[in-house]
């Protein structure tokens, strides 16, 4: 067994290495940016050596600093988890020469697999079903405009040497091609250094579908099932499970099968996995393989016991795979949330900025139900522009897939984050949607589910009861701690008016609140009762409740005029007053938001990259007028409705922040 290893990473997957190296009794050294100085994976580590300032070019890219680091520790082998240097066939090489063992595949098993021309050619030699397309690499814009065409409408562009959903455009028209093959150009070269294109044909509500194997250098190589990666965003996976809800056991034997030929015929070893596109009929389609860990590993892990990343180490050192295909069997359900910095009430624009509360729920490890939280982050930590939004990756394992689906929902309302804009309200509103909790779900089921963006959960009735019992309880136990140090009553809370309106999602609803000495009752006019008990202390922002039996978990902050509460996906602002308060209120006038109509801001934190058009120019409605690099994507800013440019504030390589000013209409 390696006696040190050097993980070539950052965050979450360096984390998720060192926990599986500190099992096998292997020490490690962490690489970090001037950027990471204090974050976990340095903490994790046994050691830890800076390779330089946060750009990842003079950093986690720099191949030369990575094996200085190595030599400096005395660390025998590398591992380089997903993104950065971890598919760069340079990588391996390099470290042959330095005497160093690469944790990964072959070199020319990466070289072949990271493009995806070759990849495809690879794959149809190898009797791999492949989507239709037009293999070559396109070099210019007109090129690509005459190719879509002849492969019909609708097209995918994609970067050759792309992954992560960069790089990659959907077009339907002619306008659309031109559009995303310079977007998919820059986006590749930013991300990859490599800007080549391809086209493919685009299945309408496809599935991605993928599938894990692992191989040796004893010529053993297995699969360990289907992962379904098909809530997917810009073409980057939010919600992963194991196994698919499609996929019966002859498609996810002949998916295996297909998987293992491709492996066999690039001679793979490691952990890898197979991409496919399936199609209504359940036809399948290669897509690519990734060469290295993919993110959405844990659930293969938790639905077949196996360590990936122990694996990996013990293939890396010669060892033969202790499995064989028959030994691997697929048990109960598991699913996988990315939490990222990212705001979706606003298009799920980046989101930077210091994590101010950050309290995951707790992890567990039981015969019936499994809770992982595999994160790169600690409150206080910072969430900066250089690097990848993610924040964690939440997993829960059943049994059963709704076992699963409801222990995801409530490992969801017990996650605390502050600080930061984040996509945890739209995670719980996608485990709580019908088409989700059925499986009837495509790659386009946000595009097609959120067409207006998410704009949050409308709750329904049962649960607008819950959530006004719950707020109630904890107006009540407040007003009778007011009254208690204040002094006024000594302890007499039956003081305390026992009426109240509370107003919550455009609903109001009168009820009696009434204390006993374990819980609250809470009663409505209709005469429904509902006991609530919970534990609360000022300052507390998670109250766990018990409501009629039933247990639930609410976030829930203090606000001018009332309470903000989060809950399964809602974010709602609820009020609860006297009669009186409600009298007065009538007469009160509401505080209109400023127009921002004639103005162009900024959306998220970035980098001006292009200033479209000039001061005095008329727009049309849907014409870009300036594109903004977030995080190494691309994201064009488009008028919403015709004008004329006024002023122009912003300048190209301009950083700006969220909301500022960019131009003036007239």
């Amino acid at each position: 067994m390696f006696k040190k290893i050097l993980i070539a990473n950052r965050g979450e997957i360096a984390c998720r290495i060192i926990k599986t190296a500190k099992k096998l009794g292997i020490k490690t050294v962490a690489v970090y940016s001037d950027a990471d100085l204090n974050s976990l994976h340095v903490e994790m580590a046994d050691e830890a050596i800076n390779i330089g300032p946060a750009l990842v070019s003079a950093s986690y890219l720099s191949i030369e600093k990575i094996i200085c680091a190595a030599q400096e520790s005395g660390a025998e082998a590398i591992h380089p988890g997903y993104g950065f240097l971890s598919e760069n066939p340079k990588f391996p090489i390099a470290l042959e020469k330095a005497g160093l063992i690469f944790i990964g595949p072959p070199v020319e098993a990466i070289k072949s697999m990271g493009d995806k021309i070759t990849s495809k050619e690879l794959a149809k030699k190898a009797g791999v079903s492949i989507v239709p397309g037009h293999m070559g690499l396109i070099k210019t814009v007109e090129e690509a405009v005459e190719v879509s065409m002849k492969i019909g409408y609708p097209v995918m562009i994609k970067a050759s040497a792309g992954g992560g959903g960069k790089g990659m455009r959907v077009a339907w028209n002619d306008n659309e091609v031109k559009e995303g093959f310079y977007a998919s150009k820059n986006e590749a070269s930013n991300s990859f250094g490599d800007d080549r294109l391809f086209i493919e044909k685009y299945i309408v509500k496809p599935r991605h579908i993928e599938i894990q194997i692992l191989g040796d250098s004893h010529n053993n190589l297995v699969h360990l099932g289907e992962r379904e990666c098909s809530i997917q965003r810009r073409n980057q996976k939010v919600i992963e499970e194991a196994p698919s809800t499609f996929i019966d056991k002859k498609t996810r034997k002949k998916m295996g099968e297909q998987a293992c030929k491709l492996a066999k015929a690039v001679g793979y070893t490691s952990a890898g996995t197979v991409e496919f596109i399936v199609d209504k009929d359940k036809n399948f389609y290669f897509l690519e393989m990734n060469t290295r860990l993919q993110v959405e590993h844990p659930v293969t892990e938790l639905i077949t016991g196996i360590d990936l990343v122990e694996e990996m180490i013990k293939v890396a050192q010669g060892k033969k795979i202790s499995f064989t295909q028959d030994d691997i069997k697929l048990n109960g359900w598991a699913i996988e949330s990315r939490l990222y910095a990212e705001d979706p009430y606003r298009n799920f624009l980046p989101s930077i900025g210091r994590l101010t509360r950050y309290r995951p729920p707790n992890e567990l490890t039981l015969p019936e139900l499994v809770v992982r939280n595999d994160t790169g982050v600690t409150e206080g930590g910072e969430i900066s522009i250089f690097y990848d939004p993610m924040i964690a990756k939440l997993c829960t394992w059943a049994k059963s897939r709704p076992e699963a689906i409801k222990l995801m929902q409530d490992s969801l309302d017990n996650f605390e984050i502050e600080g930061v804009g984040h996509n945890l309200p739209f995670l719980s509103a996608v485990m709580g949607h019908p088409r989700f909790l059925s499986g009837d779900i495509t790659t386009a089921f946000i595009e097609e589910e959120y067409q207006e963006g998410f704009v949050g959960v409308r709750l329904e009735k049962k649960d607008l009861r819950l959530l006004c019992s719950a707020i109630a309880s904890i107006h009540i136990f407040k007003e009778i701690r007011k009254s208690n140090i204040s002094g006024r009553v000594n302890d007499k809370v039956e003081a305390v008016v026992d009426d109240w309106h509370v107003f919550v999602q455009g609903v109001q609803s009168r009820v009696k609140v009434v204390k006993s000495e374990n819980d609250v009752l809470v009663q409505y006019a209709d005469i429904e009762t509902q006991k609530v008990n919970f534990k609360w202390s000022p300052g507390d922002v998670l109250v766990k409740f018990t409501i009629n039996g039933e247990k639930y978990s609410l976030k829930v902050n203090n606000i001018i005029d009332g309470y903000r509460v989060r809950f399964r996906g809602a974010d709602l602002k609820v009020q609860v007053k006297t009669s009186r308060q409600v009298q007065m209120s009538l007469v009160m006038l509401e505080k209109k938001e400023a127009d921002t109509s004639k103005s162009l801001l900024c959306p998220m934190p970035g980098l001006v990259t292009s200033i479209d058009v000039s001061e005095g120019d008329e727009f049309e409605q849907g014409q870009t007028l300036c594109t903004i690099e977030a995080m190494k994507m691309e994201n064009m800013l488009k008028a919403e409705k015709k004008g004329v440019v006024k002023t122009i504030l912003a300048r190209v390589n301009q950083s700006i922040s969220v909301d500022q000013l960019i131009m003036e209409f007239e």
